[in-house]
C-alpha cells in the first residue's frame, strides 16, 4: 500500500469523524477552529503524494476548498462528509500498476 493511499484513509476518516452533526462543530470550537488548520496542512500533504504516483487528487482537493470552508456551520459539516466519502473511495479503488 503506497504512502499516498494510507494518507487518503486517514484523511478521509478524519473528515468523517468531523462531518458527525453537532460532535465535529463542537469539537472544531473547541479547539479554536486548529482541526481545520490540521487537516488544511494534511490534505496538501496527501495531494503531493498522490500527484508524485500520479493518483486522483479529487479528494485531496476537495479536502483542501473543505478545510477552508468549513467554518461556516452547516456547510461546513456536508462539506465534510462529502469529502470523506470521496477520499474514502478514493482510497478503496485498486492501486494501477506502473511499469518502470
Amino acid at each position: 500500500m503506497s504512502i499516498s493511499r494510507i494518507l487518503k484513509w486517514i484523511t478521509g476518516i478524519f473528515e468523517a469523524l468531523l462531518g458527525f452533526p453537532i460532535l465535529g462543530g463542537m469539537y472544531v470550537l473547541a479547539n479554536a477552529w486548529t482541526p481545520l488548520l490540521v487537516m488544511l496542512v494534511l490534505h496538501i500533504v496527501t495531494l503531493i503524494f498522490t500527484k508524485k504516483v500520479n493518483g486522483s487528487i479529487v479528494g485531496s482537493v476537495f479536502g483542501i476548498i473543505t478545510s477552508l470552508i468549513a467554518w461556516i456551520p452547516i456547510v461546513g459539516m456536508i462539506m465534510h462528509i462529502i469529502t470523506a466519502i470521496i477520499l474514502l473511495l478514493s482510497a478503496a479503488r485498486p492501486e494501477r500498476k506502473q511499469f518502470v
